[in-house]
């Protein structure tokens, strides 16, 4: 198929194409995200099929397979049941195919299958794969093979073949054409794939720039917390006078409606101009509710969602209160559970993710369950509690954690210090390496203060051994100059990134476990609240009193109108108590 697109853009189409695709830096990983997400929506909940039978679930296989997440059978029931569903359809004589199919039909569905499970690499369908291959040399037939041919042979050909193809794709996320929407789209994407990985290798990693240590501070008392909320506070609104954060021009639900809670972080009664861009900012949050509860302007559903419900929770504004439950609910199904498919044996069980990928991940989960705790959402709440088998399989603690991941040579498991990562089997801060060759998740700060957060929302008690293994690797790893866990290794801002999002996890999760000091590794005494605050105190500029992450950009922490946000909220839930 490649090669047949390829012979159809001639090369002043070429040299167009690549212009616009640079020129408005096409990202084809997140074209082919939401396109596999609108294939996925097309599985037939009953059957586990796409487009109806061996054919369109044969090639939908091999599109999850080849994208760029790589999606496997534990990645859920898209993948296992319409691999469960190709399986079942192999009769005694080893072809794959229909019920009605036969002939050269028959043969090319079987042909189908097995490319389809071999890209899957799952040692579950073994048996049936090694039957289907033996029936398919007795018959003198070739095994696995596809229609997608090849790659592009540069980045510029590549662009320029993801660009025309995009062009000819629907409103939808579909692609239609002569064999159905399910086919041409999953070729589609498998061409988008090939297109992505070309033009991946092709791009110059930036060389990791030198960082500095963090400014010498000294615990800071109420007063000085509050001054910096209040001046931090000061500088946001005049960032967003009218309550829209962003690009001139251009704001963005997602980081207004941090600001937005980030301002009611200052205490009443507040600078006229602080209160009018909140009331501007939550009138604007609340125009961008969907008839589904959602919030947001057309990205990030999930996290924009989490954002918005969590600010228009903390203003208490008693007409916002049917607003409030449609997101809640909107938040509450897109938990990957029974709904979708999902039983508590899938990895992914309980979890909630950004809605681009289809792997939940701890970060967003913790925004969610923040959000709907602040709403006011019962700790006994299905939700909450269908998330704790989530956590579990995030936490390294092997006595919980039922998370073994096998693919080709790799094998991933769950480690044993307390701590938590990003996913279950995956870590933001990379992975230890047994002598035997398997892999842990590396825990890190951000992720295992989420953790002790979310465990805490869902009701588990100090004395539940998963906080308490959570809380002592918290303690052993108690820190306020990087976000710990990240090795540095050859990038000395590994250790860095995601700062001012540690420092708001941390405050927030220190506040909901109750303890107001923290003995460390080395047995030292914290009050962790003064320190923390001291902390940010001598982070904040001297000039526009905003924050920034000057060492690691990364997350967005670049942007200060984020990290200001991250910063207000932390200086909130570690403000020391009055006396």
């Amino acid at each position: 198929m490649l090669r047949t697109v390829l012979r159809l853009v001639v090369s002043t189409v070429v040299l167009a194409a690549v212009a616009v695709a640079q020129a408005s830096e096409l990202n084809v990983a997140g074209e082919i995200q939401s396109s596999v997400r609108a294939l996925r929506a097309t599985q037939d909940q009953v059957t586990g099929a796409y487009g109806g039978g061996v054919a369109g679930t044969a090639w939908a296989l091999r599109a999850f397979a080849e994208c760029p997440d790589r999606y496997r059978p534990g990645d859920g029931p898209f993948v296992r049941r319409a691999m469960e569903f190709l399986v079942s359809k192999q009769n005694r004589a080893g072809s794959i195919a229909d019920t009605d199919a036969n002939g050269q039909v028959q043969d090319e569905q079987t042909r189908l299958a097995t490319a389809a499970l071999t890209a899957l690499a799952d040692g579950s369908v073994q048996k049936a794969l090694a039957h289907a291959l033996e029936h398919l040399g007795k018959d003198g037939l070739k095994g696995p093979g596809w229609d997608a041919e090849g790659e592009p042979e540069s980045a510029e050909q590549g662009l320029a073949t993801a660009t025309a193809l995009l062009a000819k794709r629907g409103a939808d996320k579909l692609f239609d054409g002569p064999r159905g929407k399910v086919i041409e789209t999953a070729n589609a994407i498998i061409t988008l794939s090939s297109c992505e990985r070309v033009i991946s290798k092709s791009k110059k990693k930036a060389e990791p720039k030198p960082t500095n240590s963090l400014p010498p501070f000294a615990p800071a008392d109420r007063a000085a917390a509050l001054a910096a909320i209040d001046s931090g506070a000061k500088f946001l609104a005049s960032a967003g006078p009218d309550g829209k954060f962003g690009a001139p021009g251009a704001p963005d639900a997602g980081i207004s409606a941090m600001c937005l809670a980030a301002l009611l972080s200052a205490p009443a009664p507040r600078d006229a101009k602080v209160q009018a861009s909140i009331d501007d900012g939550l009138k604007w949050l609340v125009s961008l509710q969907k008839p589904d509860g959602a919030i947001h302007d057309g990205k990030l559903a999930n996290y924009v969602t989490s954002a918005s419900l969590m600010a228009l929770s903390r203003a208490k504004r008693p007409g916002d209160k049917e607003v409030i439950a449609r997101a809640r609910g909107f938040l509450q199904t897109l938990q990957a559970d029974e709904g979708d498919g999902y039983s508590e044996g899938d990895r992914y069980y309980g979890g909630i993710g950004y809605g681009s990928t289809e792997r939940p991940d701890l970060s967003n989960l913790q925004m969610a369950l923040e959000a709907l705790h602040d709403s006011g959402l019962s700790k006994d709440d299905p939700t909450f509690q269908k998330a704790i088998r989530f956590l579990q399989r995030c936490q390294n603690r092997s006595e919980t954690n039922d998370v073994s991941i096998v693919d080709g040579k790799l094998t991933i498991v769950a480690g044993d210090d307390g701590g938590a990562s990003y996913a279950p089997g995956d870590s933001k801060a990379g992975f230890v390496e047994l002598p035997d060759g398997r892999k842990l998740p590396r825990s890190y700060g951000s992720m295992t203060y989420a953790l002790l957060k979310c465990m805490v929302f869902a009701g588990l008690g100090k004395d539940d051994p998963r906080v308490q293994a959570a809380f002592a690797w918290c303690r052993t790893n108690y820190t306020l100059d990087v976000n710990p866990g990240f090795v540095s290794g050859v990038d000395p801002t590994a250790a860095y990134q995601g700062l001012f999002y540690y420092f708001h996890t941390m405050a927030r999760a220190l506040d909901a476990v109750g303890e107001e000091t923290i003995v460390d590794g080395a047995g030292k005494s914290h009050p962790w609240r003064a320190e923390l605050c001291g902390r940010l105190v001598s982070m904040q500029s001297k000039l526009d009193k905003s924050w920034v992450n000057t060492n690691s950009p990364r997350w967005y922490e670049g942007n200060p109108l984020l990290a200001t946000s991250y910063a207000l909220l932390a200086l909130e839930a570690a403000l020391p108590k009055a006396p």
